[in-house]
């Protein structure tokens, strides 16, 4: 993969790169998530509303680890989501 190599060792051109895929890497995890949260909390609650998936898809990957900390001891899906 020369030119790969030829990529991430440019100065302008690497440093972009780098940052692209750490930036990749991040909104990965964040969707995946979001979206065992959404298994989780449909497998407990059932069918989520679309107010609930709204909700999900605009949280922070630190509110999302949150929520998913806390799915199991809530008793409602209001009660986690609200």
């Amino acid at each position: 993969m020369p030119l790969l190599n030829d990529i991430l060792e440019h100065e302008v051109l690497g440093r972009e790169f780098k940052r692209g895929k750490l930036e990749g890497k991040r909104e990965g995890k964040l969707e995946g998530e979001r979206e065992l949260l959404r298994r989780q909390a449909a497998k407990r609650f059932g069918p989520l509303p679309s107010w609930a998936e709204d909700f999900i898809a605009t949280r922070s990957l630190q509110q999302i680890e949150e929520l998913a900390d806390r799915v199991l001891e809530v008793n409602s899906l209001d009660n986690l989501l609200r």
